[in-house]
């Protein structure tokens, strides 16, 4: 395998938060996607999120917190059964649900520490195999 091949870009890996209360965000994220950590220790807790990786970091004195211009967006199959699940948990829009064109719907919602969390419902998207 050529060194260009192993650099290629992959697709979505990992997204990675900062957040001041580990253990919040760990309890806030485990209602949301409705799993637990695969990961969890003091430094680093890690969610497999269909296949993906959502990580979260505890904020030290350098991080930047909150929405920085950066939205990861995580695919759900149907954005109204996942908005009226997420709303039994009080967890509100934080931008309004908006087509985007091709039956492709995304929505924001802003977890506890401000960082944007991304939802897309995207029915033309099939994850493939990725090169490593």
């Amino acid at each position: 395998m050529s060194d260009a091949a192993n650099v290629r870009p992959g697709g979505l890996r990992t997204v990675i938060y900062e957040v001041p209360d580990l253990a919040r965000a760990k309890a806030w994220y485990s209602a949301l996607f409705q799993r637990t950590p695969y990961f969890d220790e003091p430094f680093y807790v890690g969610f497999n999120v269909g296949g993906y990786e959502l990580g979260l970091h505890p904020a030290d004195e350098g991080s930047a917190i909150g929405a920085g211009g950066t939205t990861a967006y995580w695919g759900v199959t149907d954005l109204d059964a996942t908005l009226a699940h997420l709303a039994t948990l009080d967890i509100a829009p934080h931008t309004a649900p908006q087509d985007v064109g091709g039956g492709i719907r995304v929505v924001t919602l802003q977890d506890p520490f401000g960082n944007l969390v991304g939802l897309i419902e995207n029915p033309h998207f099939t994850l493939t195999d990725a090169p490593e």
